[in-house]
């Protein structure tokens, strides 16, 4: 390992847009020095980039080009080390010269861990927003604490977007706001659970959000395995037996990380064993854009007293947009509205404006449309590149499920695209601590990262998967 990053801090301090080329001088020079002896291993990219306050793209860069040079070495499944002796790059193949094309380019823009929406117009949308409401907006509202009225403009807005078939009946005053998804979900928890060790289920893969939350409201946690269909009745209905489950989290319509949905009749299963056992059941419904079609009816349509229900656009418009949907079951709105009074008296007025304004333009649906189209490009080239192997993928979800084949665990594979430069996350970062080990990743949809760039990240990744680590079993 790397014994200090001072040198390589001092080196990039003035090096501009041009960091990785000072990186990897750093570098040379430690290795010519003799600083850096053969075979010694550097540190991850993920890490080296944390300790010297750079990005993962600019370390996979500098390492990219040392290896071509010769200086260092890529050993699939160990990690990058220090050449025994620097030698000269043998004349590469056309197809060596494609793969390293495509590495280089997905070096640079490659950050799959977590989907972001693409500029279809929104991002002026919101500037015009900012400068309507600092022209527009009393003196006196700019200065006062929000409170059920100053949001009741974005309560309307997002009402005007919800199916009520679907979600199950509710006026305005049962949707309350939140800084965001995350925020609401954890304001749920607030408001249901009780006791000194309250027990939280959630799918036995999903959103890492729910486990936080929990952790924050001093919960355990459960797994609740899902087959074909989405959460297996029997295993939950076990768990709540003798667990005390007080509440499901769990996402109907997108499961967060396998893209897999809760069929319809399942859901009435799940909602028939939480009726009877007086479980709330919290539906996140964050990840499926908005504007397209759904599969069933909520958890809240089938538990009208115990069904939760979570919304925000931060998966349809723009992820800065802080702002999250809570409704409440019936009975339950004046407590969450409580909770989130207790917790920071409100959301801003200014957040609130904001995506309400939004929502009121003439031109927010083409947006939306844009949004949903671009994603889909992307999944469907992921689709092409990738189709040979297990992939669980739909076209208005901002991320796809890959299970690796045979040869690859998820940690390696990981270690192995964090070295070339593109940055996915791990089942492990999905699972409960104490949970089944599956070999898989989840590949994001940056919006940000331009279309060509993102099909060469996903060529990376299949030049990866064509050659897993070789294993001796003794």
């Amino acid at each position: 390992m790397i014994v200090s990053d001072t040198i390589f801090t001092t080196a990039l301090g003035a090096a501009g847009k041009s960091k990785f080329k000072a990186l990897a001088q750093a570098i040379r020079a430690a290795i010519i020095s003799g600083q850096l002896a053969p075979e010694t291993k550097l540190p991850p990219v993920r890490d080296l980039a944390y300790q010297i306050g750079v990005t993962p793209g600019t370390v996979a860069r500098a390492y990219q080009l040392l290896i071509e040079e010769g200086r260092l070495v890529a050993m699939v499944g160990r990690g990058t080390f220090v050449a025994a002796a620097p030698r000269s790059p043998a004349a590469p193949s056309p197809a060596t010269l494609a793969a390293d094309d495509r590495m280089a380019q997905a070096a640079e823009v490659a950050h799959l861990l977590s989907p972001k929406m693409p500029d279809m117009g929104q991002g002026q949308m919101i500037r015009d927003a900012l400068h309507h409401l600092a022209e527009t907006m009393p003196t006196e509202q700019l200065l006062r604490y929000p409170d059920r009225q100053t949001d009741l403009a974005a309560r309307l807005a997002v009402a005007g977007y919800l199916d009520a078939d679907r979600i199950g009946a509710f006026t305005v005053e049962d949707i309350v706001t939140a800084h965001g998804g995350q925020s609401a979900v954890v304001m749920i928890l607030q408001t249901i659970l009780h006791g000194a060790r309250p027990v939280v289920a959630v799918d036995a893969l999903s959103y890492g959000g729910f486990r936080y939350a929990a952790a924050m409201c001093r919960a355990d946690v459960v797994g609740v395995p899902w087959d074909a269909d989405g959460p297996d009745p029997a295993a939950f209905e076990a768990l709540v037996k003798a667990q005390g489950v007080q509440v499901f989290c769990t996402a109907s319509e997108v499961c967060n990380p396998t893209v897999r949905h809760t069929t319809p009749a399942r859901r009435t299963q799940i909602a028939q064993i939480a009726q009877r056992y007086n479980v709330h059941v919290l539906d996140d419904d964050c990840y499926r854009l908005m504007r397209t079609a759904h599969i069933g009816p909520s958890y809240r349509a089938l538990l009208p007293d115990l069904g939760w229900h979570v919304v925000s656009p931060a998966k349809s418009i723009s992820a800065a947009l802080r702002i999250g949907f809570a409704l409440a079951p019936q009975g339950w709105t004046s407590a969450l509205v409580r909770t989130a009074t207790f917790n920071s008296f409100g959301v801003t007025r200014l957040m609130t404006d904001l995506y309400a304004h939004l929502l009121a333009q003439p031109g927010i649906d083409a947006v939306l449309d844009g949004v949903r189209d671009r994603i889909a490009q992307d999944i469907r080239a992921a689709v092409n590149v990738l189709g040979m192997y297990r992939l669980n993928w739909s076209e208005d979800v901002p991320f796809l499920w890959l299970e690796l084949p045979m040869g690859w665990r998820s940690g390696e594979f990981l270690q192995a695209a964090d070295a070339a430069g593109v940055l996915i996350k791990s089942a492990d970062d999905f699972a409960l601590r104490d949970g089944r080990s599956v070999h898989a990743v989840r590949i994001a949809v940056n919006g940000l990262v331009p279309h060509d760039s993102f099909v060469s990240a996903l060529y990376v990744l299949r030049d990866l998967l064509a050659q897993p680590p070789q294993r001796i079993s003794v």
